[in-house]
């Protein structure tokens, strides 16, 4: 699939885009192609890798004409480039709508305008009933994407919904580490509030999976474990040997929920169980309803949601299990210290 082909990272210099980056420099692709809007990472991704096969370009998802240039001649694209923190988008919602909605549309436009094989874009469960900016910017992001994919032709545009991942820039895991490494306590917004857990491997694992399996419209989940945040912090403590470091709870920050929806009501009515993933078809109906009857009637669901309350749910030993798989807490733990993932 990927031998001799082009792959364009839009965000490609985030947390997202440096994972499959070692995934895939060593693979048969091509080129790479990495599009962000921050000239000082990418120099320094330049530097790190050394590899005439990444490519790079400066550019805005904003900005139809920056993407088309990257764009043309790619065979397959990862659309990663978001506005992701939910307090910043709740002070900026129109940044957030620019970005995460209209920069989607630009990507999608030149992707089917340039004759792209595969276009994988990358959602959060903050998408599904959403309360806060950044989660409805996302929602309308994929209602972009499934509308894209009604008249695509031969681009197939499909998309993953993930929940967090582990110690990626701008996370909590970093920031916690960083507070227990400086002597300052520990800042919990609200020690109940869960949240599915998951490695950058295994979002790239997702992304994978979708590329593969994915068809028009198609949005797919990663069954994932969960932990609340009181237990993420017992479990950093501990394998940092600092059981006492104390803890302040600092209140519920602008937009966030007790808990985390990956899969609503409606959707699990019709998604289709994988085993590790969930695969959620898009509604391919159109607006001339009444030829549907002889069908039978489309009932909403009375089943429930899939959530990181209702989830797996990892206690302090498997939260910590979960942590020691990622290098940045792996070399912690052991005494080095080396940044957490870009």
């Amino acid at each position: 699939m990927f031998d001799n082909k082009i792959l364009m990272i839009t965000g490609g210099t985030g947390s997202f885009g440096n994972a499959v980056l070692n995934r895939f420099l060593n693979s048969n692709l091509r080129e790479i192609r990495i599009f962000s809007r921050d000239e000082k990472k990418q120099d320094d991704m330049r530097k790190r890798y050394e590899n005439p096969k990444l490519k790079f370009y400066i550019g805005d998802v904003r900005d139809y004409h920056s993407v088309l240039n990257a764009v043309r001649g790619s065979d397959f694209i990862y659309h990663a480039a978001a506005l992701k923190q939910v307090p910043s988008c709740e002070f900026h919602p129109m940044e957030a709508v620019k970005t995460n909605v209209m920069g989607t549309e630009n990507v999608l436009e030149a992707a089917i305008n340039c004759g792209v094989k595969r276009v994988v874009c990358l959602s959060t469960d903050k998408a599904v009933y959403p309360i806060n900016a950044m989660g409805i910017s996302k929602a309308m992001m994929e209602k972009v994407l499934v509308a894209k994919s009604r008249s695509s032709n031969s681009t197939v545009i499909c998309g993953t919904r993930y929940g967090n991942v582990m110690a990626s820039r701008g996370s909590v895991i970093p920031l916690f580490t960083n507070q227990i490494r400086e002597g300052q306590p520990i800042t919990i917004t609200d020690p109940n509030m869960t949240r599915f857990m998951m490695t950058l491997d295994d979002a790239v694992d997702l992304v994978l999976y979708a590329f593969e399996h994915g068809n028009p419209g198609e949005i797919f989940v990663q069954k994932a474990p969960a932990a609340t945040i009181e237990t993420l912090a017992k479990a950093l403590t501990g394998l940092l040997g600092v059981h006492d470091h104390p803890i302040n709870v600092i209140g519920t920050r602008h937009g966030e929920k007790l808990y985390e929806v990956l899969l609503s009501r409606e959707e699990m009515v019709a998604a289709q169980d994988l085993g590790g993933y969930y695969r959620v078809p898009p509604d391919l109906r159109d607006l001339n309803y009444g030829k549907f009857v002889e069908q039978g009637e489309i009932k909403i669901s009375e089943s429930t949601d899939y959530n990181s309350h209702n989830t797996t749910r990892l206690d302090v030993e498997g939260m910590r299990a979960l942590l020691m798989k990622l290098r940045f807490i792996h070399a912690l733990v052991k005494g080095d210290h080396i940044e957490p993932e870009e």
